[in-house]
């Protein structure tokens, strides 16, 4: 009995690190840094007539700093304060505290649908009538998806998507994987690949004093071509996964809801479609984000628990019940997001004007650029935006921090401005689909309950197509002079 004991402990999939584990490891190799790696900051420009103050790229200095200590009180900031720091730092506009929160209350309201049983049902219907146009499903998704992500910067949002996508995919014969692909990967993709992303692009050409959306054209044939690569990806994972899952497809159908598709099932859909439209119409056209979109599926999962409870599809305390598990489904994933945020807290923050190990890598990291020929200056830009996301995995952000320094020094390694954008966007976007600080990435992955480590396994090599893609655009960018 005790050597059955130990194989079973001994299992493959119990060997695979949890995300906790890598993240204190990469907590553990941030704090080392500062011990090893001098702080640095810029001095600013003064904000005239409203627009934002900028970093003086020629202002770098060194500062006298120590390291990170073990444990800091008095508010400081420690090796083991950066699970309590992170999580409650920023505001509700972002990360950490924000995206946090957008998880878990997105999980409650989504955790309320899915307690009525409406989309177990709908699926049922869904299925039975769109047989013939199945193969059509996940292109058209993907594609979808990728347009988000490039026409309004999709990302977070994805999450809740997951959340309702997970249980039609598992009906349809396919995996969690193929719904973090449509859904998430997608995003990213057109967020990377975008013509006129308001989060990166356009922020990254204001402050590089390059014309906003210019360069469409070029964008939109990149767009794509990425979405293509991407579309013929997902299909060809969802196909293999259908091709052996015909029995586990059978069972997962069993075990949906076997009742009728009711009117009461129609109107909560009904409700739930226009809450989407109602979230699409706010950030496209008022600019709303974390903290609206997730006041506007609380109220949607408000009034979905009242049509359920008016048409006796389930009792009140089953609603709050519900939603309290639905959050706490959802709750490792908020603590990831808080945790990731602590690495750049330990590393100084990514305020420039601030002494932080974050300025002095990017400082230097600009140095280095600048020694080499044009287009290996543009791929090493690619690269360098690709590594500082996995520290600051926000678009605006990294627009903010980099692009000052970027821009000009475009201008010395003879490429244009516009190729320094190229370059951020790609590697700000494409990289988001892989690293573990991404708020996103890990939300989504915490919806479909996949490990950080399997999906890392499963995406690599896609990822090593995209970067490679991704390198012969910045390069045919630096041929054709694009401006």
């Amino acid at each position: 009995m005790k050597d059955l004991n130990q194989e079973k402990v001994l299992t493959p999939s119990s060997k695979m690190p949890d995300a906790l584990i890598i993240l204190f490891f990469v907590v553990l190799v941030a704090a080392l840094l500062t011990h090893v790696i001098p702080a640095g900051q810029f001095k600013m420009t003064e904000p005239d007539n409203g627009e934002k103050a900028m970093i003086i790229a020629e202002s770098f200095s060194l500062v006298e700093t120590q390291g990170v200590p073990i444990f800091a009180d008095s508010g400081g900031v420690g090796f083991f304060n950066f699970a309590f720091e992170g999580m409650v730092s920023g505001t509700k506009w972002g990360s950490a505290i924000g995206v946090m929160m957008f998880i878990i209350i997105t999980g409650g309201a989504f955790g309320i649908v899915m307690k009525t049983g409406a989309v177990n049902n709908g699926i049922l219907a869904l299925i039975n009538r769109t047989k013939k146009l199945e193969f059509l499903f996940i292109p058209i998704l993907f594609v979808m998806f990728s347009l988000g992500g490039a026409i309004f910067g999709m990302g977070e949002e994805a999450i809740a998507f997951c959340i309702v996508l997970l249980p039609l995919m598992r009906a349809l014969g396919y995996d969690a994987l193929t719904t973090v692909l449509v859904t998430y990967v997608a995003t990213q993709i057109g967020f990377a690949a975008s013509w006129m992303n308001p989060f990166s692009v356009a922020i990254a050409q204001g402050i590089a004093d390059v014309p906003l959306l210019s360069g469409a054209p070029f964008r939109m044939t990149m767009w794509l071509v990425f979405t293509a690569v991407g579309v013929v990806f997902t299909m060809r994972h969802a196909n293999a996964i259908k091709a052996t899952s015909s029995e586990s497809s059978i069972d997962t159908l069993n075990s949906l809801s076997q009742g009728q598709f009711t009117k009461v099932d129609s109107i909560i859909l009904s409700i739930f479609g226009l809450a989407i439209v109602w979230v699409i119409w706010g950030v496209v056209e008022k600019g709303y984000y974390l903290p609206e979109i997730a006041s506007q599926f609380f109220a949607m999962g408000c009034v979905i628990a009242a049509v359920a409870v008016l048409g006796k599809r389930i009792l009140l305390n089953d609603a709050a019940d519900a939603f309290k598990h639905g959050a706490q489904e959802l709750l490792p994933a908020a603590m990831i997001v808080g945790m990731a945020k602590g690495i750049v807290i330990l590393l100084g923050g990514d305020d420039p004007s601030q002494p932080s190990v974050l300025n002095t890598l990017l400082h230097y990291a600009g140095l280095l650029i600048g020694d080499f020929p044009s287009y290996i200056s543009a791929l090493l830009m690619l690269a360098f935006q690709s590594v500082f996301n996995f520290f600051i995995a926000s678009g605006s952000g990294q627009a903010a921090l980099t692009m000052p320094l970027m821009a000009p020094l475009a201008d010395l390694v003879g490429v244009t401005r516009q190729v320094a954008v190229l370059a951020f966007q790609l590697g700000d976007g494409l990289t988001n689909i892989i690293i573990p600080t991404s708020a996103s990435l890990i939300g989504c992955l915490g919806v479909a309950k996949v490990d950080w480590v399997v999906w890392a396994k499963f995406i690599a090599k896609f990822m090593l197509v995209l970067i490679a893609l991704a390198a012969s655009f910045v390069v045919i960018a630096v041929l054709m002079n694009f401006s």
